[in-house]
């Protein structure tokens, strides 16, 4: 009965020590990037980084590629010169934790809102707010509420 006892004790330990590597180690996702399409880099280009006030981040100026930043999110572009923007579906969901200040901001700025998405709280317990890019992509920049 004693070696039971030793031999229960020691897989309970086991598991806890698992438990415990299994908790601390690194997450190996550390963030998304999407991707979407584009027709025109420069004019892609000049909306994100004067209209929207991102930066352009890529280490090199890649034919047919381009990445932009702010804060803390970053959205990739490819070339698809071929792309009828009335045929694209691009979407992207972004996160803020300052919506309204945000959204004032695009007013501000006369960046046009989605006319079927201005700034409003959702069922699901988001403010919201969308906006279309030249090439038709759908950035919704969200709050919880």
């Amino acid at each position: 009965m004693e070696e039971l006892k030793v031999k229960h004790f020691h897989s309970i330990f086991a598991a806890s020590n698992n438990f415990i590597l299994s908790s601390t180690q690194h997450n190996m996702l550390t963030a998304i990037n999407p991707k979407l399409p584009m027709r025109n880099k420069a004019v892609t280009r000049d909306y994100y980084i004067q209209q929207l006030g991102f930066r352009d981040i890529g280490s090199a100026d890649y034919d047919g590629y381009l990445i932009v930043q702010k804060d803390g999110i970053e959205i990739h572009f490819f070339t698809f010169e071929a792309l009828d923007p009335k045929e694209n579906y691009g979407q992207v969901y972004i996160r803020t934790d300052d919506i309204v200040k945000l959204y004032q901001s695009m007013l501000d700025n006369k960046i046009e809102i989605h006319p079927a998405a201005h700034l409003r709280i959702m069922p699901w317990g988001q403010k919201e707010f969308s906006i279309l890019d030249p090439d038709n992509n759908l950035l919704t920049f969200g709050q919880s509420v």
